[in-house]
């Protein structure tokens, strides 16, 4: 396995996990919704409300498709980092920058565009509990794990 594809791979497995954790974790907290009812939240992105009822499939597709999205963004940041070389000279900085970058995208033009089931305007705090997860769970770790790769 070369450097790229060592980074892509890391990159996009260990956000993944860190990611889909935070959501579990939150969405348990917040309002006990078991890990199956996320895993499907994300293949309703797909497949629309059907997923809710589709059992271990859907909840299996929406876990393939998390990890799927995780290692694009991985590919997106290592690629425009050959050319940015700053985004892994200060990996934090840019790594947090990266997670609002990758929020906003994902819930001003990916879910507006998805089939996932609209259920109103969230919360502030639940809009600040996204976007913290994702700046540390899929921007933090993947601009660190592209700089660890880079050397």
């Amino acid at each position: 396995m070369n450097n790229s594809s060592k980074t892509i791979f890391w990159g996009g497995l260990i956000a993944g996990a860190l990611d889909i954790t935070g959501a579990c974790v939150t969405s348990w907290l917040r309002a006990s919704v078991p890990p199956v009812r996320v895993f499907q939240s994300v293949a309703s992105g797909l497949v629309g409300a059907a997923a809710y009822t589709g059992g271990a499939m859907t909840a299996v597709l929406g876990l393939g498709l998390h990890f799927l999205i995780a290692t694009t963004w991985t590919i997106v940041f290592y690629l425009v980092s050959r050319k940015l070389r700053f985004l892994i000279q200060q990996p934090i900085l840019w790594g947090l920058v990266y997670g609002v970058v990758v929020y906003a995208f994902m819930n001003f033009v990916v879910l507006p565009l998805s089939q996932f089931p609209q259920r109103g305007t969230p919360t502030l705090t639940g809009r600040l509990i996204g976007l913290l997860i994702i700046m540390f769970c899929i921007g933090l770790p993947i601009a660190l794990i592209v700089r660890r790769f880079s050397r």
